[in-house]
């Protein structure tokens, strides 16, 4: 199955707590993607960095990323998974954060599952494939 990558999943790359290389050399025939909306996220990151060295290292990780994966945009097909997901959730008063709802309904409007270190709020979702990888605290 495709995989979508969350910002929590980045992060703890960048951060040193997570082997990004090797997980994904532990599946060689499997696609991974990151969200228009991830990528906002961890540029948001760089742009909250106040010193400068923190900013070009920010930067730095989060360009390799962009030019390692594909983009997922938004699209009709995610927003109509992203409307019948907010209404659902709501509902049932299960309301996940705006942003990992977006991130939800990319997977659920292109067949993909997620990897996250926020397990438990996607885990909200029915129907998203939520997988985790080992970080290290």
């Amino acid at each position: 199955m495709a995989v979508l990558i969350d910002s929590s999943i980045l992060i703890e790359c960048e951060r040193g707590r997570l082997d990004l290389a090797a997980q994904l050399a532990r599946r060689p025939d499997d696609d991974f993607f990151v969200s228009v909306v991830t990528a906002s996220e961890i540029l948001h990151g760089v742009h909250r960095a106040e010193q400068p060295g923190v900013r070009a290292r920010r930067s730095a990780f989060v360009e390799a990323v962009l030019a390692q994966f594909p983009l997922l945009d938004v699209n009709v097909a995610t927003a109509r998974a992203h409307a019948r997901l907010w209404a659902d959730l709501a509902a049932t008063g299960s309301m996940i954060g705006p942003h990992d709802l977006w991130l939800a309904a990319t997977c659920i409007a292109n067949d993909l599952a997620i990897v996250t270190a926020n397990v438990r709020e996607f885990r909200r979702v029915p129907g998203l494939v939520v997988e985790e990888w080992p970080i290290a605290r």
